[in-house]
């Protein structure tokens, strides 16, 4: 969400033996390192006693998806996504623009079409997976420069003002203008149509890529308030009114464009931006049209509203709690898979952010199956995962952890230590294995392992050329329920 000042007042045990990868076999370690999309790809998802629902692979496993959001400017290119992949990432969430790809109506770019194309071609060769998010800030570029968003030909505001704040981005929301044409967006007959028929025909036409995991339907849901912004009991009520009705027409009408394309990609829909105060989404449960199960998800985001606005984050504060039990009810309700479209702050350098940053690891471990960071770019600051140097970013280093990428259980929780991690999770008894991946960021010389109950194995491949090593962890038939404990311990 990256808010601004006016927002905070607005929104309130067995020793495995290490097998390294022979010399003759290291030409082939980087395929094998990474899967591929149709390892990755979820096919179903099982739901938990305690409500929450996991994707699957076709093995049955519980995956877990980590990643970044690419630039929303259109400057993401092919180098980024082999980088990602490098670090052991799976996971890309991609900015698309309504307004770059369909600038005139009824016709779809074809240059910021085979920018989108060339993308995921090279995703596809990599392993990862991209989550495709319909991306908009303060609607669009009428607005808001940048070319994010809905398309001037679409813009109706009633000739109603506009005043843009340069300290507070965020605050154009409130402004009439912007207002009035969000309220036509949801309303007016046309204006649904042609969003619809702009989802279908993206979605043809980006449909057959193996590394096409689905779509995030509409990036930060806004819509009209009626009333003083400032006041707190006012936002509630609009944001539950948007979400109960105009929203949640919305993303009916989205879900079926999209299937009118695409019967195999995944559909994500986004509460407002209000859960990041701890306020539980309103929105109803929805029904997927394609054949078979379901695959549609919750895909909301982890901002800290005084951090956004630059304070140091303050532990006691209750943020992560806050959130955490805003967060779940909704997907438990509808068994729906969480995955965090976004989150991350605008600087981890702070010692208050550090901590921050290691809690919502930590904190996503427990609820979400699969997360893609704000966002991958070099830089001395800001929301730059890295450094100018291409090395993690001071205070993100929890990031660049070890993680369960598919698992034969539940209950899976990682803990990384200054030498390591630990990854701990509870056997379905089937013996089938599980995969961890070793970012090299932390294990640049590979990891020792060591894994309980007695009969379990480690076997790990350690690229030669510096990208993301696979520990792959094979299990004896056991008794559902038995603890599988992990330790990774740097070389």
């Amino acid at each position: 969400m990256r808010l601004r000042r006016t927002a905070v007042a607005l929104l309130l045990a067995a020793t495995a033996v290490f097998t390294a990868v022979p010399a003759s076999a290291q030409a082939s370690v980087q395929a094998s390192a990474h899967g591929g999309p149709a390892d990755r790809f979820p096919t179903g998802t099982v739901t938990a006693a305690d409500g929450r629902t996991a994707l699957t692979d076709a093995q049955g496993r519980r995956l877990g998806l980590r990643g970044f959001n690419l630039d929303k400017y259109a400057e993401a290119t092919p180098a980024d996504l082999d980088s990602v992949a490098a670090q052991g990432f799976t996971l890309v969430r991609l900015p698309v623009s309504w307004t770059r790809l369909e600038p005139g109506r009824g016709r779809l770019d074809p240059a910021e079409l085979r920018r989108i194309q060339r993308l995921l071609d090279r995703a596809d060769r990599l392993g990862l997976l991209v989550l495709v998010d319909f991306h908009q800030d303060v609607y669009g570029p009428k607005f808001l420069g940048g070319s994010n968003g809905i398309p001037a030909w679409a813009t109706r505001d009633d000739g109603l003002p506009f005043t843009p704040d340069p300290d507070d981005w965020f605050a154009g929301y409130f402004q009439p203008a912007v207002q009035a044409a969000f309220r036509h967006l949801y309303d007016d007959p046309d204006l649904r149509a042609w969003q619809a028929d702009f989802y279908t025909r993206l979605a043809r036409e980006l449909r057959g890529h193996r590394s096409l995991l689905g779509y995030d339907l509409f990036n930060e849901p806004f819509g009209p308030v009626d009333g003083d912004p400032g006041d707190p009991a006012v936002l509630a009520a609009a944001s539950a009114a948007l979400e109960e009705g105009r929203l949640a027409g919305m993303y009916r009408r989205l879900i079926d464009a999209v299937r009118r394309a695409d019967s195999r990609a995944w559909l994500f829909v986004e509460p407002t931006v209000l859960v990041g105060q701890g306020v539980p989404t309103h929105l109803p449960g929805f029904t997927d049209p394609r054949p078979g199960a379901a695959r549609l998800g919750y895909a909301p985001h982890f901002y800290d509203t005084a951090v956004e606005n630059g304070s140091d984050w303050d532990p006691a504060g209750g943020f992560v709690e806050r959130y955490t039990a805003a967060v779940t009810g909704y997907p438990a309700a509808h068994r729906l898979p969480v995955l965090v479209g976004e989150w991350g702050p605008p600087d981890s350098r702070r010692p208050g952010n550090t901590e921050l940053v290691r809690r919502q690891v930590a904190a996503m471990d427990g609820f979400a199956e699969g997360w893609t960071m704000w966002y991958w770019c070099r830089g001395d600051g800001g929301y730059c995962a890295l450094d100018p140097a291409g090395h993690p970013a001071p205070g993100d280093g929890p990031v660049f952890g070890p993680y369960p990428v598919a698992v034969p259980g539940t209950d899976v929780r990682t803990e990384v230590r200054a030498d390591g991690a630990t990854v701990r999770w509870r056997a379905d008894g089937t013996g089938r294995a599980g995969e961890l991946l070793l970012p090299p960021a932390a294990f640049p010389h590979g990891a020792d392992v060591a894994v309980s109950p007695a009969g379990a194995r480690a076997e790990v491949e350690q690229p030669a050329d510096g990208r993301a090593g696979t520990v792959r962890i094979r299990l004896p038939r056991t008794r559902p329920g038995t603890a599988v404990t992990v330790t990774l311990t740097t070389r």
